[in-house]
């Protein structure tokens, strides 16, 4: 029987075969300004890989393989069926087919390849919006490089495979892989962001740079990896290890998967509990350096937290503006109402914003100097500190924009909800990365130097910026109780350093109502309070898809 009853109409279409990359005007024109100076074979091969991996991001077959990767999430297999020890985790799919277009576009290949942090981290952000969870493996394989470089051998023997753009799942000896994927395991219970703390014990064997390793790991990233950076206790101190999953002569390590953590999101991907018992591991830097050697793959990896947490800020923004754009409520479309226009707005200039910051800094790793090392060493703990934190409130709002049919599953807004407060979380969180900062202003003035050098580029543009300015000056020079005043002072070095990019690069009715809300301090406690002397409709027109 015909449901004369039902009647669809006043729903916006399946947001689906679209441009990801081509359509985000912030994105591509970002990209193109840092690929000016690079050689022209390389410009159109960016341009390419990225907009080829942004029509797959948007496609109907990559929101099939989201969602069945997050309903269908990992399982533990702990033993086979006779009984012996296996300690693998099953995935579906999907799961796979995410994770080998991701290794096939060149997402954990971004040390050795022109503008390739550019490059990398623009093709992170596109496809992070087909589905974060496997992210995670994609982030510590690309993270890993710079740690294995403390010992040119192993860099030597693993950085090849780590770089592949294959992806060959299961457990087999490295050298039988065109490609491997690496975890880290850094955290203990009674230590979780002290990792000075651990009591995972080492002791070294008669071979160079070998050891066992006996303890448990609260966290393990990703535990099908092929490979970990693991933190424990040798003689000499607190020291970094490479830990395999396989050895050479095909035998599996000790490393027993305890159980899987069942998270609030990042459902597709596997988290776990690990113990080593007799676990052998080499030696990755000195004895005692452990800490000093991992921090560039934690460096990395909280760029990624950037990176992701942008993406989910695009993604939720671009399902809003397309619900306001196709949605009609009290006699006019969604987008052209007053208030939701104001929302909107407040949305695509925290989105902009986000996105601005993570390519400066990508660019700045390319880059290479020594300038431009001191810029991120403060840059990069004060942008993961905050982005990560407006990353939960502005992807809420978005779901809001749909109101009910943003809170149903099928929208996929859930998951990018239950997903916003993971990056914030991961690679130290707020605090953590709030203290980093005030480390890297007490010792390293040339840090400091190079931040003020950076957004002063901007002098003179806006007087509310230079005013932002002055205020964070007279932060800095007032040292007594400033670790009580960690977030503030972090949270404005960040406010200011995108107000600076925004005004240098965005169109200027973006650049104006940054500047009038988050410096000038025109603007409630809530999305959708931007003064309404700007020119919102301009703000909103750039956030929908382009083309």
């Amino acid at each position: 029987m015909a449901a004369t009853t039902h009647t669809v109409s006043n729903q916006a279409p399946p947001l689906v075969g679209y441009e990801v990359y081509l359509g985000d005007r912030a994105l591509t024109e970002g990209v193109e300004r840092y690929l000016a100076d690079a050689a022209p074979g390389v410009r159109e091969e960016v341009r390419r890989e990225l907009t080829d991996l942004g029509r797959a991001a948007g496609s109907a077959q990559a929101q099939r393989w989201a969602r069945e990767a997050n309903e269908n999430p990992p399982v533990l297999r702990t033993h086979d069926r006779y009984g012996n020890r296996i300690d693998e985790v099953d995935f579906h799919p999907a799961w796979h087919r995410l994770l080998g277009h991701a290794v096939g576009a060149g997402l954990t290949d971004a040390w050795g390849r022109p503008s390739g942090h550019l490059r990398r981290a623009a093709g992170f952000f596109v496809w992070s919006q087909a589905e974060a969870g496997h992210g995670c493996p994609v982030s510590m394989t690309h993270a890993a490089v710079p740690a294995l470089r403390a010992d040119p051998e192993l860099a030597a023997q693993w950085e090849p495979l780590l770089t592949a753009h294959v992806y060959e799942e299961g457990l087999r000896p490295p050298a039988d892989k065109a490609g491997v994927l690496f975890g880290m395991a850094m955290t203990e219970k009674q230590g979780g962001s002290d990792v000075r703390a651990n009591t995972t014990s080492a002791v070294a064997l008669d071979a160079s740079g070998e050891y066992l390793l006996t303890g448990h790991k609260w966290f393990c990233s990703a535990p099908m990896s092929d490979g970990f950076l693991v933190l424990a206790q040798a003689p000499g101190g607190l020291t970094c290890f490479l830990v395999p999953r396989v050895l050479p002569d095909g035998t599996r390590n000790a490393f027993a998967v305890q159980r899987l953590k069942e998270k609030l999101g990042n459902r597709s991907n596997a988290s776990a509990e690990i113990e080593f018992d007799g676990t052998w591991a080499r030696r990755v830097g000195e004895e005692g350096r452990g800490v000093r050697t991992i921090i560039g793959m934690v460096a990395a990896t909280r760029l990624d937290c950037v990176t992701g947490s942008a993406a989910l800020m695009r993604q939720a923004l671009t399902q809003a503006v397309h619900h306001a754009e196709h949605r009609s409520a009290f006699g006019a479309p969604l987008i052209d109402q007053p208030l939701m226009r104001n929302v909107l707005a407040d949305l695509a200039l925290e989105s902009e914003a986000a996105t601005a910051l993570t390519l400066r800094l990508a660019a700045a790793y390319d880059a290479g100097t020594e300038q431009e090392r001191a810029f991120l060493r403060l840059a990069v703990p004060a942008a993961k500190y905050w982005v990560t934190k407006r990353c939960t409130p502005m992807v809420a709002e978005a779901l809001e924009c749909l109101g009910g049919n943003g809170y149903v599953e099928e929208s996929g807004l859930p998951r990018l909800l239950r997903e916003s407060p993971v990056n914030s979380i991961w690679e130290g969180s707020g605090n953590v990365q709030s203290l980093d900062v005030l480390r890297a202003l007490q010792r390293e003035p040339q840090a400091l130097n190079a931040f003020l050098r950076e957004i002063g580029l901007a002098r003179g543009a806006d007087h509310r910026l230079d005013a932002a300015v002055k205020r964070l000056f007279t932060d800095l020079a007032d040292l007594e109780g400033i670790e009580g005043r960690a977030r503030r002072v972090v949270e404005r070095m960040t406010l200011v350093l995108q107000g600076s990019l925004l005004v240098r690069f965005a169109p200027p009715q973006v650049a104006d109502a940054f500047c009038a809300s988050r410096l000038g301090g025109d603007w409630g406690a809530a999305f959708g309070t931007l003064p309404n002397t700007l020119d919102l409709a301009a703000v909103v027109a750039r956030a929908r898809i382009a083309g």
